[in-house]
């Protein structure tokens, strides 16, 4: 008779204040999302745990609800593991939701869409409480531009212009992966003193979102001449602080 313990796929739910962390993927000696629930999720194992994301948010980027799994034998129920991680995370990263799965379950590469959104604070004055979280642009807009430009990204795409380039990037470009794109769901929410960006698509590239938000303010500009189509180069990236992923669809 085999009494081992099973192993268990753990799903869970994350929101997180990105500011204080070096993003999603761990990095050595400095503060990441992933570092610090490996970190925990390992001392309750009691061995080295590895916790895969939905993907990988940059610095500074803010998560409603990143998804993310890990593979334990402990026979802690969801919900008792779910208190016992919180007591132990920094007030700046909360589970919501802990669920066994099936043992398959991959946080990335099962995912269907994902829905970002970034949030532009428009008023003269923006208070220190909203400061960290979002980008604060007083200045005039062209408004109808961008909203006409945010339609012209839905449908599919290569996105390579709103792509930051890295050494990894480059590594995947050499091996035939596509940076092309559905973007199902494209729009700009004027919301509370705020112009807020919100995209539905099926995945995302690197700084992808940020830098759609920067052509759009190019656009809101009047840097943009023709805002019916997919321009051919990215206006600046955006800050990242006003970024948030807000959902993971599986």
């Amino acid at each position: 008779m085999n009494n081992s313990p099973r192993a268990r796929r753990i799903k869970v739910e994350i929101a997180y204040d990105g500011g204080p962390y070096h993003g999603w993927q761990v990095q050595p000696g400095l503060p990441t999302i992933q570092g610090v629930l490996e970190e925990i999720v390992s001392g309750i194992e009691g061995q080295p745990v590895e916790v895969a994301g939905s993907g990988r948010t940059d610095a500074g980027v803010h998560a409603l609800a990143q998804v993310a799994a890990f593979t334990i034998q402990n026979p802690i129920p969801p919900a008792n593991l779910c208190r016992a991680v919180n007591r132990l995370l920094p007030s700046t990263i909360r589970i919501l939701s802990v669920e066994e799965v099936d043992p398959r379950f991959h946080p990335r590469f099962h995912a269907k869409a994902k829905v970002y959104e970034y949030r532009l604070a428009r008023g003269e004055i923006c208070s220190p409480f909203e400061w960290p979280w979002v980008h604060h642009y007083p200045y005039p807009l062209a408004e109808d531009r961008m909203r006409e430009l945010a339609r012209a990204f839905e449908g599919e795409h290569d996105f390579t212009a709103f792509a930051a380039a890295d050494k990894k990037d480059a590594e995947k470009d050499t091996q035939g992966h596509s940076k092309v794109r559905t973007i199902y769901s494209s729009e700009l929410i004027t919301e509370a003193g705020r112009l807020i960006y919100r995209v539905r698509g099926s995945g995302f590239l690197k700084h992808m979102v940020r830098n759609l938000v920067g052509t759009l303010l190019e656009a809101g500009k009047g840097n943009i001449g023709d805002c019916s189509a997919l321009p051919t180069k990215s206006g600046p990236t955006a800050p990242a602080k006003g970024l948030f992923l807000v959902r993971v669809e599986y």
